[in-house]
C-alpha cells in the first residue's frame, strides 16, 4: 500500500476510534486525525510483532482496518491520559 492509502486508513481509523471513545479530548480534530494515522502504523506494527501476522495485507482487508483502529484506540487513550494530566496540573 502506498502512503496515501495509509493516510486515508489512518484518518478513518481515527474517526472510528473517536466514535468508539466519545468524550472531550484535549486536542481538536487535527490531533485526532494525526493520532489515527500514527495508530494505523502502530496497529500494523503490533500485529506483526506480537501475533506474527501480516496485518497490512491490503486496503480492503479486515485485518488492516482492525489493526489501524486498535492502534488508534491505544494512542487515543495514551493521549487522553498524558494531555489530560497536563491540563489539570
Amino acid at each position: 500500500m502506498g502512503i496515501i492509502a495509509w493516510i486515508f486508513i489512518g484518518l478513518l481509523a481515527g474517526l472510528i476510534a473517536k466514535a468508539l471513545m466519545p468524550g472531550k479530548d484535549p486536542g481538536g480534530i487535527i490531533i485526532t486525525m494525526l493520532i489515527g494515522i500514527a495508530g494505523g502504523l502502530l496497529g500494523g506494527w503490533l500485529g506483526k510483532v506480537i501475533f506474527g501476522v501480516d496485518s497490512i495485507d491490503g486496503f480492503f482487508d479486515l485485518s488492516t482496518w482492525i489493526a489501524a483502529i486498535v492502534g488508534s484506540l491505544i494512542l487515543l487513550v495514551l493521549y487522553r491520559v498524558i494531555a489530560g494530566n497536563r491540563r489539570h496540573a
